[in-house]
């Protein structure tokens, strides 16, 4: 269960062709989860605003209910193209815990890492990374990109990852977000 969501886009007349009530649809800050929300009736939401939606209603001042989970299709085009901008800022604010990933992810097989799941990592770039913190663990993004040639960004790699995670529930790995939804 998310705490917090950032919001993604806000329909304010409801969602087309269905109810007339506004809506929400939100990215949880700690697995990603994709969630439909309905506000309460006297607040507006701002894209990118961070909001609560845990077990205790007493603490939700602008959602009255979380709907349920949704996946990528059922997001709007406008919720689509906030995603990885959301998904960057939300990594870049927990940042020790990507870092943690940078220094701890392990061999998948003998011939995989879990480091090349990140989109544009390859083989070289990953035994840079196995090899750098071999002699010292990362302390930060910017820490990494000092240490490995050509990773500029590592933020970025882990918002990529998380994206083609939620877009793709057929994924064989997941390193950072829930299984999709069964249907």
């Amino acid at each position: 269960m998310e705490d917090y969501v950032y919001i993604l886009d806000y329909l304010a007349a409801g969602t087309p062709g269905h109810r007339r009530e506004s809506s929400a649809y939100g990215v949880g800050e700690s697995q990603f989860t994709l969630l439909e929300l309905l506000p309460r009736h006297d607040v507006s939401l701002v894209i990118g605003e961070r909001v609560y939606v845990g077990k205790d209603k007493d603490k939700r001042e602008k959602i009255s209910k979380v709907k349920g989970r949704v996946t990528y299709d059922e997001l709007t085009a406008a919720a689509h193209g906030e995603l990885l901008y959301i998904i960057i800022d939300i990594v870049k604010d927990n940042e020790e815990q990507f870092v943690k990933f940078y220094n701890e992810c392990p061999s998948i097989s003998t011939r995989y890492h879990a480091l090349e799941l990140l989109p544009g990592l390859g083989k070289k770039t990953m035994r840079e990374i196995v090899s750098e913190r071999r002699k010292q663990p990362f302390e930060s993004f910017e820490d990494i990109a000092d240490r490995v040639t050509h990773l500029t960004h590592p933020e970025k790699l882990v918002a990529k990852r998380v994206e083609e995670e939620l877009r793709d529930s057929d994924q064989k790995y997941r390193l950072f977000t829930r299984p999709p939804l069964k249907k």
